[in-house]
């Protein structure tokens, strides 16, 4: 059997990023930064991640006589001894963790695993941090009073109020507050009551990714507010114009065709700029909400659990971001449907002239029909009174040869049959033409 050249890669896509066991106490630190647009080259893509030669982590892994990752590689891990350090590649960010056993529980955070790491090693990373979370597990209680126990944790937090839940049906706890602390990191405790090692690694790694997507996810929210701003002006141009639609004269038309045509502009423009970013915090959105879901969080007395705090702070901020997105819609629809008007009324006024124009053409028609009869009746008159003339002439002929009549009353009784005789031979020199054109098939080129 012969296997698509893609089987294998497609088949270990979902091993591509195991989780690593992780036992209290220890110590976990994550940054996801954002990587910097490269500059296309070639036929090089767009999205062409920015991985070289001068990479930062293969330098790092140089010096400690470590295998380096390849170009490729969108997940790498490492162990260095004090510290392990591993690297997801995803589609706009890069995200770095750094985990190191043990930690001081009467100061969880102050000796973060970042620590480990060689002096000004972070700031050579490429790309813009978006996201970056502390996060120490320790061990706990199984059965720990939790207002006594969440009181204790406010000095570790800085006074902050605390949102917290049993996660994995109650094998552990988590406490954040979900603020900034002076280093630029959102701090979390974990305490592990039951679970091991490797369900551990699972729920922190769950931990980090709901902070990340949660970021990555906000960062349509300064654009929808940006766009929501510029479509109410575009929103009440439209809807200006569609008034003037109402009673416009036909002069005005191709001014509200050209505003029209600005406006639908204007709507498509935005629909490009916000169109992958609102579909980014969609599917951000929803791998978050799944990550809540999977660590089954339980409710501690008189604390907010991390997930119902999002929902409250974190979903409306999406929730903006879908209106804004629907009313593009409802723009560009609205936009369609005034377009259509517009032109129904522009097909209307053509009619119109279509019509009047049609009706000169009948009225040019008539005349032109009256004058040809009139035309018809001189002709007549005119070849009667030459053919009466060389009547007149036979006849006087004729009466010098000595035929005995009288050549005026003669000519006089002369004239009628003439007459007669002209006009049916121009009606039937008209009947014979009109019968030859109808009668003559029409030149295919002018069908």
């Amino acid at each position: 059997m012969i296997d698509h050249p893609e089987r294998e890669a497609l088949h270990n896509e979902i091993h591509a990023r195991p989780r690593q066991a992780i036992a209290a106490p220890h110590r976990v630190s994550h940054i996801a930064l954002l990587r910097p647009r490269p500059a296309r080259s070639g036929n090089a893509p767009e999205n062409a991640a920015s991985v070289g030669d001068d990479d930062p982590l293969a330098a790092l892994c140089a010096a400690h006589r470590l295998p380096a990752p390849s170009p490729a590689d969108t997940h790498f891990l490492a162990d260095f001894g004090t510290f392990r350090l591993k690297r997801e590649r995803h589609g706009e960010f890069d995200g770095y963790t750094i985990d190191a056993r043990g930690c001081d529980e009467s100061d969880p955070f102050g000796s973060p695993a970042l620590d480990a790491l060689p002096a000004g090693w972070l700031a050579s990373l490429p790309g813009e941090r978006i996201a970056a979370v502390h996060l120490a597990v320790l061990p706990g209680a199984a059965n720990a009073d939790a207002a006594r126990e969440s009181a204790a944790l406010a000095r570790v937090f800085d006074g902050h109020e605390l949102c917290g839940a049993t996660i994995a049906d109650g094998a552990a706890r988590v406490y954040t507050d979900f603020r900034l602390a002076r280093d630029g990191f959102v701090r979390m405790l974990l305490l592990d009551a039951s679970m091991g090692p490797k369900r551990t690694g699972r729920e922190v790694q769950r931990l980090i990714e709901i902070e990340v997507y949660r970021m990555m996810a906000m960062l349509a929210f300064p654009l929808a507010r940006a766009t929501a701003a510029e479509l109410d002006a575009t929103e009440r141009s439209l809807g200006a114009l569609v008034a003037r639609l109402e009673g416009a004269p036909p002069d005005e038309e191709p001014a509200l065709l050209q505003e029209l045509t600005r406006l639908a502009a204007t709507v498509e423009r935005l629909a490009a700029t916000v169109g992958f970013r609102f579909g980014a915090a969609r599917a951000y959105h929803a791998i978050l909400r799944q990550r809540g879901e999977d660590l089954r969080m339980g409710r501690i007395a008189s604390l907010q659990t991390p997930i119902a705090f999002l929902e409250r702070r974190f979903d409306p901020a999406m929730a903006f971001c879908e209106s804004v997105g629907r009313r593009i819609e409802s723009a560009s629809e609205r936009v369609a449907r005034a377009s259509a008007l517009l032109r129904t009324r522009v097909d209307i006024e053509r009619e119109r002239h279509n019509q009047a124009l049609l009706q000169a053409m009948n009225r040019r028609a008539e005349l032109q029909l009256k004058l040809q009869q009139t035309v018809e009746g001189l002709s007549v008159a005119a070849i009667t009174y030459y053919a009466v003339g060389l009547v007149h002439h036979l006849l006087e002929a004729a009466h010098a040869a000595g035929a005995p009549f009288d050549v005026d009353i003669a000519t006089g009784v002369a004239v009628l049959p003439v007459a007669i005789v002209v006009a049916l031979g121009v009606r039937h020199i008209r009947e014979t033409v009109g019968r030859r054109l109808r009668e003559t098939p029409a030149d295919p080129r002018y069908d």
